[in-house]
């Protein structure tokens, strides 16, 4: 590649990661524990597959490039040549997925669908023309494309999308950003709570990990081997894979074993950052992954995606002082007003109709023609 870019200066080239997910909300959750899969009996929580981790690591890996992916469509599909069998709603989550993450998604066309079009089946036609509104909404906020917030940063030294732990970070709404170890000299990780490392550090990246614990960060080193300077403090042991060491203001968690129950794992992290630290929080969302973004001046924006084929009431809690809100989905043109409830750093909202896409717009000054919808 880059001798192709060398020799043709004048032309574009991009990296497409094929290795996408279909979207899609299943009831089973599956976790590799070793070389084997198991498979959970379905529980009330839905399990989603997601192409967000996916993202972060593109991000890490081509950092000069929009992330870009695409993915197969997964079981049949075939209900006549002229019978688009896919439901509509299959084809919007994946661009309203690709577009609440700030990604670029080449969208497969499955071949009923390809040859409808080509006849003007109206059905098909049909739902192209939601393809399209929905591709028309994100379009619109292309030159927004910011990198989402996080509080949590991720280093590792080999980056897997198929990595449960980024998955379930993912799934539980945990914004979080993937590094490598070189990134361990970087200043940006003095903005990060939470630090997870499952890279196993040399005597420099140890005491950088030491120095962030010791201005209040919480480090968590997996599987971690080996004398470190932090272990020369008090130890208190959790549970018998897992030691604590205070250093400074914060902490250093050594796990010594790999994570096998990422679901735990993802629920430990959150209880880390603890509620006053916590992004963000949602109450009846447990089919929606959200994504925040930093400010753009005065306002900030929040994407939305309900991997559910119901629409759904949702309950925000995001970490500021906000004094408008605005909603504004593919179906709807901007914006209906939301009423802010504003209390200890946080400001709630409550979003009455949530189908598959929506963004939110938070200001600091009320909006100056808002009429607030009483929900």
């Amino acid at each position: 590649l880059p001798k192709l870019r060398s020799a043709h200066p004048g032309a574009r080239f991009l990296v497409l990661n094929p290795d996408g997910k279909q979207p899609e909300m299943r009831g089973s959750l599956v976790i590799k524990r070793g070389s084997v899969l198991e498979v959970s009996s379905p529980t009330a929580q839905p399990w989603i597959d997601t192409n967000l981790a996916l993202v972060k690591i593109e991000q890490r890996s081509h950092p000069d490039q929009v992330p870009l992916y695409t993915f197969s469509w997964q079981g049949p599909a075939d209900s006549g040549p002229q019978q688009p069998a896919r439901p509509a709603e299959d084809y919007l989550l994946a661009v309203a997925e690709a577009g609440a993450f700030h990604a670029d998604l080449v969208l497969e066309l499955e071949e009923n669908v390809q040859k409808a079009l080509a006849e003007h089946n109206p059905q098909a036609w049909a739902l192209w023309n939601q393809v399209r509104a929905y591709e028309e909404f994100y379009s619109r906020a292309d030159e927004q494309r910011e990198k989402a917030a996080a509080n949590v940063a991720i280093v590792a030294d080999d980056f897997d999308t198929s990595d449960e732990v980024m998955n379930l970070l993912a799934r539980h709404n945990i914004p979080f950003k993937v590094f490598s170890p070189q990134d361990l000299g970087s200043n940006e990780l003095q903005s990060f709570g939470v630090v997870v490392v499952f890279a196993k550090p040399d005597q420099s990246a140890a005491a950088r990990l030491a120095d962030l614990a010791s201005h209040g960060d919480t480090v968590v080193v997996i599987e971690a081997h080996g004398p470190y300077l932090w272990q020369k403090g008090a130890a208190v042991r959790l549970n018998e894979t897992a030691v604590s060491y205070s250093i400074g203001t914060g902490k250093i968690l050594e796990l010594s074993e790999a994570v096998t129950d990422p679901e735990t794992f993802a629920q430990d992290i959150r209880r880390l950052l603890g509620n006053q630290n916590s992004l963000m929080s949602l109450w009846n969302g447990l089919t929606t992954i959200v994504v925040p973004y930093p400010e753009h001046g005065p306002t900030k924006v929040m994407e939305f995606v309900n991997y559910a084929a119901d629409s759904l009431r949702l309950q925000v809690q995001v970490k500021g002082s906000f004094a408008s809100v605005r909603y504004e989905t593919p179906e709807h043109p901007c914006c209906e007003s939301l009423v802010p409830v504003k209390h200890d750093g946080f400001t709630e909202f409550v979003i009455p109709d949530l189908h598959i896409a929506g963004r939110v717009h938070l200001g600091s000054n009320p909006a100056p023609d808002s009429r607030p919808t009483d929900h």
